[in-house]
This record gives C-alpha cells, sequence and structure tokens, in this order.
C-alpha cells in the first residue's frame, strides 16, 4: 500500500503531451508565467471556446444582420423594423429550415475558433507588456491594448470571415451551398478589366515613339491580365474598413468590461456581484487575479461593453459588408472603401449607415456577454 504523501507535498510530474498539459485545469496556486507556452495555450483555447460559444448563440441573428447590411434584393423589404427581422427569420425558416437560420455558421466556427483564441491570447500578452503596474492600469493603455489584439485576430482570420459572410448571404432554396462552391465562387469573381491605352494615344500624350508607346501598352495588358487571374485578393475585399472598424470596435469592448469589472468589484458592490469561490475553485484561481463576478454581474459588463463597441464602430462595419459582396451585387466591380461611402450616403444618406443597428444591438449584446462570461469561467477553470 503507497504510504500517504506529507501535506502540501505536490505529486511527481508525469510525462505528458505539452499541450494536454497546458489545458488540464490546476488544483495548485502556483502562477503560470505569461509569457509560457502553458498559459498561451490556456488562454488560447479559453477564448476560442468563448467566441465559438457567444457566436453559436446569435447565430440566427447574424445571418438576417448580414443580409440587411449587404442590401440583399430579397430582404430589402423588411430593413428598418423590428418586425421586419422577426419575419425575415420566420421567412428564412419557412424556406430552408433551421438550416437556412445557421447557414455559413460551420465557416463560423472556423473562423471564429481561431480569431476568439487570437484576440484573447493577444490582448493578455500586450496587456502585460503595456500594463505592467497599478499606475499603468489607464484608460488609453487599455484601449490600446484591445485595438492591436483586434488588429492581430483580424489579420490572422479575415479570408475565414469573407467566407462566412458569403455563406450567409447566399438565399437560393433548394440548393446546398458548400465552403468549397464558396471558395471557388469568390476566387473566380474578378472585376471588369481596366482598358489601357492604345499606342497612339500613349505616343500623343507623352510624346515618345510608337514602338515605345506599344510596347507600354502591351506590357499593361499583361499585367491586368494576370491580375485578373489571381483570385486570392478577392478574400480580402473589406480588409481596410475592417482593420479601421477594428481599432475602435476591440478597444472600446476591453476597455468598456475592463473598467465595468472594476465597478462591479468596488466595496460597496461587491456583496453582491463577487462570487463566493468554493475551496477548489480557490485553489484554481490564479495569484493575484480579482474573484469572478456573479453570472448576472459579468454578464452586465460583457453587455455594456457589448452595445458600447458596437455603436462606435457601426458605420465601418456597413461599408465593410458592402465590400465583401461585391461580387454578387452590381456588376462585380471590386468597389473601394470611399466608393461604397459614397454610394451608402447618395443612396439613404447618413441613415444608410446605420442599416440594421436595432438588430445589430440585439445579437452583439449577448454575443459579448457571452464571450466575456465564457472566457473569464474558462481562465478561472484554466488557473490563469
Amino acid at each position: 500500500m503507497t504510504p500517504p504523501r506529507p501535506a502540501g507535498e505536490q505529486h511527481p510530474t508525469r510525462p505528458a503531451d505539452e499541450f494536454g498539459e497546458a489545458l488540464r485545469a490546476p488544483t495548485n496556486t502556483k502562477e503560470i508565467p505569461k509569457q509560457s507556452w502553458e498559459y498561451i495555450v490556456r488562454s488560447g483555447v479559453a477564448g476560442g471556446l468563448a467566441a465559438c460559444a457567444a457566436k453559436t448563440v446569435v447565430a440566427p441573428l447574424d445571418r438576417v444582420k448580414i443580409l440587411f447590411q449587404a442590401s440583399n434584393p430579397q430582404f430589402q423589404k423588411y430593413t428598418g423594423s423590428w418586425v421586419g427581422a422577426i419575419t425575415a427569420i420566420r421567412d428564412i425558416y419557412r424556406s430552408d429550415g433551421s438550416r437556412g437560420l445557421f447557414r455559413g455558421h460551420s465557416a463560423t466556427l472556423l473562423r471564429i475558433f481561431p480569431y476568439g483564441g487570437i484576440k484573447f491570447l493577444a490582448y493578455e500578452q500586450i496587456r502585460a507588456i503595456l500594463i505592467t503596474s497599478k499606475e499603468q492600469e489607464t484608460a488609453v493603455r487599455r484601449f490600446m491594448a484591445g485595438s492591436l489584439s483586434g488588429c492581430a485576430s483580424v489579420f490572422a482570420t479575415y479570408p475565414l470571415e469573407v467566407i462566412r459572410v458569403r455563406l450567409a448571404f447566399e438565399t437560393r432554396a433548394k440548393q446546398r451551398i458548400t465552403v468549397r462552391d464558396i471558395c471557388r465562387t469568390i476566387y473566380n469573381e474578378h472585376p471588369p478589366a481596366p482598358k489601357p491605352p492604345s499606342a497612339n494615344a500613349l505616343q500623343q500624350t507623352l510624346h515618345i515613339p510608337y514602338s515605345a508607346a506599344a510596347t507600354i501598352t502591351a506590357t499593361s495588358s499583361a499585367i491586368s491580365t494576370v491580375t485578373l487571374r489571381s483570385g486570392l485578393s478577392n478574400f480580402f475585399r473589406g480588409f481596410t474598413p475592417t482593420l479601421w472598424g477594428m481599432i475602435p470596435y476591440a478597444g472600446t469592448s476591453f476597455l468598456t468590461h475592463d473598467f465595468a469589472g472594476d465597478v462591479m468589484r468596488k466595496p460597496g458592490l461587491a456583496a453582491y456581484t463577487v462570487l463566493p469561490l468554493s475551496e477548489r475553485s480557490q485553489k484554481q484561481l490564479a495569484p493575484g487575479k480579482p474573484p469572478p463576478l456573479r453570472a448576472w454581474a459579468e454578464l452586465t459588463t460583457g453587455g455594456i461593453a457589448g452595445f458600447a463597441s458596437q455603436t462606435i464602430s457601426y458605420p465601418l462595419e456597413v461599408i465593410r459588408r458592402r465590400m465583401q459582396v461585391g461580387g454578387v451585387v452590381g456588376d462585380g466591380h471590386r468597389l473601394t472603401m470611399i466608393e461604397v461611402t459614397r454610394d451608402i450616403l447618395a443612396a439613404k444618406g447618413w441613415r444608410g449607415f446605420f442599416v440594421g443597428l436595432s438588430i445589430g444591438y440585439v445579437k452583439v449584446v449577448p454575443m459579448v456577454a457571452t464571450s466575456f462570461y465564457v472566457y473569464e469561467r474558462m481562465k478561472v477553470y484554466f488557473g490563469i
């Protein structure tokens, strides 16, 4: 019989796979360095799971919002009211069943797990660099950490976002659209070829020999041909406004969540907002980490963060959606950010930048609340 181990003595470490060991919930108060692989894996998995849970909760609303933002012809009559959003969901369900409400969700999960993992992981790492003491815990530094983490996640996962949007945009009934079909379609979409100037026009404009003008014309044609056959750039439609929009969105989201969390933990509110921990949970809590909030309090801080970030960044999100579906609507011309902005202003004025905002609130507030709630709970479970 094995003698009992003295109190406080740790079990010897057994050989284990590095990632499996990293995911195992801790049962001691050993602090895990933020720059260690163990911390990186745990925070990345926690962020990925949180993002997947959040997106699954709001997947039907997400699809309707995309259809509204991208001005899908079949759903234009529903925009501008809560009843319209409900009616749109009902029509999609009648036409395609529950599968129609979750069209594109598989691509969403493929994208959102690495997106959420990278975003939360990057935030923890960047925050550790920018905020090294209590005195540096300022709004500016929190905003910068959130913005940079959002940009990092966009760089890594943007093509999957374009695929997801295009899957959700498709509304053809009785026809199964796969991720492979969408990828092939996006890749083969080309903007109208720019017509190179004629050799005679170049000769008269630049005052050069005809042979040189003919060479320039031929070269321009060759470059245009090669560019049109390379469809990889189609997977980055709307990337610029996405990046611009991510700066205020992610920055405001993390800043508001952290600030609201500080308010919830103030002595006057802590008795009602802070979650009492069991002995096991106390052991799992990372050293120096504030105790988690109760479920309603954590969901409230996340909901406030979602409301604030959605309001600030929504116009750029509308522009991004319109750019991403540029190969589906219109003449296939790949619109720039300025062109899309001009078109929206001409068609609907400033209100056009807020089409679907009401359903955006209904989607984003619970989504961000769920995301932060699951992430904070997973951090406790993983001991980080």
